[in-house]
């Protein structure tokens, strides 16, 4: 086995469950969510292969996982755009899921669990776009200019993007201009704690 076949495997292993939970906040959805993350692996694995037998040309093969990038950088970006692409053909918006949920830490608040909910079918209101900018600038906590970068956008339009999804985050869970919202758990299939503030007053960019 070579080493990008190694790296994968290893990937598949170690951050399995916490690829699964990126890409349920994104999607809302458990199936859909491991779907992403099993056509993602896919995806990589097909590109790292033709990079390792070289290009139609007979060039010599290029390793996307060489250099400064991280085989988990590859795979969460191939997520990403699969999740984009999905609603770009189907043109419609699943119906909003939890996405976070309930920490064993606070099964019995009642309140804290109430507010989760709401976030939860807040961010079901966004565009697939507004979403994906929302989820990489607060949960991933990347900057306007990696979001722009992630998603192929220019700054301004990731900044117009997270001024409407604040807009309506504001709206739907009625919090005043300077308030926040705490998304607190982790997200479904085990991965990383996702424990977040979500800050709908916080300044698009950084």
């Amino acid at each position: 086995m070579s080493r990008w076949e190694d790296q994968l495997a290893e990937l598949a292993r170690a951050r399995g469950r916490a690829l699964v939970g990126y890409a349920y906040v994104l999607c809302g959805d458990q199936r859909l969510a491991e779907d992403l993350v099993q056509d993602a692996l896919v995806k990589v694995f097909a590109r790292l292969r033709r990079g390792a037998t070289g290009d139609a040309r007979g060039g010599p093969g290029v390793h996307p996982l060489d250099g400064g990038g991280t085989s988990e950088a590859y795979v969460r970006r191939a997520i990403l755009t699969l999740f984009l692409d999905e609603h770009r053909r189907t043109k419609r918006w699943a119906a909003a899921r939890p996405l976070v949920a309930i920490d064993d830490r606070v099964r019995g608040a009642a309140s804290g669990a109430t507010a989760r909910a709401d976030v939860a079918a807040a961010l079901g209101r966004l565009a697939p776009r507004e979403r994906a900018c929302v989820v990489l600038r607060y949960f991933e906590d990347l900057t306007v200019p990696q979001v722009a970068d992630a998603l192929g956008l220019a700054q301004g339009t990731v900044k117009r993007y997270l001024a409407d999804a604040t807009t309506t985050l504001r709206d739907v869970l009625r919090v005043p201009d300077d308030g926040a919202v705490r998304a607190t758990g982790r997200a479904a299939g085990g991965g990383t704690d996702l424990t977040t503030t979500t800050t709908t007053g916080r300044r698009a960019g950084r």
